[in-house]
């Protein structure tokens, strides 16, 4: 007697059932096996997955060389807890991070499981070298969920509501977007601002930036903006930390998006492509300051897990041999000249924006001129309908992002650009 696999429905229903609604899922169908940049539900229905399980999977899904790596360590050892028991991939891999990330100095990296985990380790590694305890983020960041991460995050719906009371000393500025009248100086003025009216800069151990804002929307940070930062920090001995999870290993059109500013971070945090799928996250800094947490304060039992450093290892690989970043920019162009195209005669579509393959198209309401997430939310059903994936992001959640494998097929690229088109007409209607 054979069972009849369970449908989409049925699983929904017991997702419904069994899972708490704080985790909020987009599809109402299940994913059963996935390749490259296409992957295929329970009742065999193939979608395009321009989501790339939120910009995790530059080098595609099960890329034969990060399975394969994957599977020699699996032959040796799955974990020993690299603080009792080291293993020299964990090693290797900090080489690597530290000869592949700007700047000539000697730099230190740790590994961790998630970026949130990340972002609340280099504070904690901040905190310790300046013996400083004040950080300053931006409005519309997005750094993670955990306590601090929802602190640094600049986005109260949904991240914040009902978690509250989030950790002490976190400042929040207002982050350049011309499109929505937010100038680098406003920006800057609203740091000065807070040093004189809530605090000290003597007592800030951090400011930290995306490069190129995710969640936010895609808002690549004016150079202007950075360059004053980092003359900032140099004044008054604060550290500066570039959020990088996801923003690194080429989705920019760069290894890494630092590399687009003549600006050089004292620490930054990766995760999400580092591993091709696999959890791992890492914090890279200028030695000295790597240095100041005593042993033991930082780790975690499952911090660097072997399996997840050795499809480190081989995504690093194929990002070179496969020469992903140049790639990036390729595709990230035709994407752009698409949809530059496609908003001479669409109102609806502000904004396209981005570098690289890190591309968003914001939209607003024709009549109103305010932000529409209305719009953006047709779009995506839009192309959902017709098997492509696609994210939505901003503080409005009024933008589309684009997140494909930069190793994605021609054709299928192809594929999804044409169903991104009539997507983007239904916004005409």
């Amino acid at each position: 007697m054979t069972t009849q696999p369970p449908s989409n429905q049925d699983l929904h229903q017991r997702r419904l059932a069994a899972t708490p609604r704080g985790i909020g899922v987009m599809a109402n169908f299940f994913i059963e096996r996935a390749l490259n940049s296409e992957v295929w539900d329970v009742e065999g229905r193939r979608y395009i997955d321009f989501a790339g399980g939120i910009a995790v999977l530059n080098t595609g899904h099960r890329h034969p060389k990060m399975v394969a790596a994957v599977e020699a360590q699996l032959q040796q050892f799955t974990h020993t807890c690299y603080q009792v028991l080291p293993y020299e991939n964990y090693v290797t891999l900090a080489e690597r991070i530290n000869q592949l990330t700007p700047g000539s100095h000697a730099k230190k990296t740790c590994f961790f499981s998630s970026g949130a985990e990340a972002v609340e380790n280099a504070i904690k590694i901040a905190r310790a070298a300046t013996n400083r305890s004040g950080v300053i983020a931006f409005s519309g960041a997005f750094h993670g969920r955990t306590m601090m991460g929802c602190a640094l995050t600049g986005k109260v719906v949904p991240y914040k509501v009902g978690f509250g009371p989030f950790p002490a000393e976190i400042y929040h500025v207002p982050f350049p977007t011309e499109l929505h009248g937010v100038s680098v100086e406003d920006a800057l003025h609203a740091i000065q601002t807070l040093f004189k009216a809530d605090v000290d800069p003597m007592r800030v151990a951090a400011i930290i930036i995306e490069p190129i804002q995710g969640e936010g929307g895609f808002y690549v940070t004016p150079p202007a903006l950075m360059n004053a930062l980092r003359n900032l920090c140099d004044e008054h001995g604060i550290l500066l930390i570039f959020d990088e999870v996801q923003t690194g290993f080429g989705r920019t059109g760069k290894l890494f998006a630092a590399e687009h500013f003549n600006v050089t971070p004292d620490i930054m945090v990766m995760a999400k492509s580092l591993a091709g799928g696999m959890t791992l996250s890492a914090v890279c800094g200028k030695a000295e300051i790597m240095d100041g947490p005593a042993p033991g304060g930082l780790g975690g039992t499952y911090a660097g897990n072997p399996l997840a450093i050795a499809a480190a290892h081989a995504v690093i690989d194929i990002i070179e041999e496969e020469q992903l970043v140049a790639r990036a920019n390729v595709l990230g162009a035709k994407l752009t000249s698409r949809l530059k195209a496609m908003q001479v005669n669409t109102p609806a579509l502000k904004e396209i924006r981005g570098l690289g393959s890190m591309i968003a198209a914001e939209f607003f309401d024709p009549v109103t001129q305010q932000p529409s997430p209305e719009m953006a939310k047709r779009v995506q059903q839009a192309a959902l309908a017709e098997g492509l994936v696609l994210l939505t992001c901003g503080v409005y959640m009024n933008a589309i992002r684009f997140l494909y494998p930069l190793t994605i097929q021609d054709a299928v690229f192809e594929e999804a650009l044409s169903i991104i088109e009539r997507a983007i007409a239904t916004t005409r209607e």
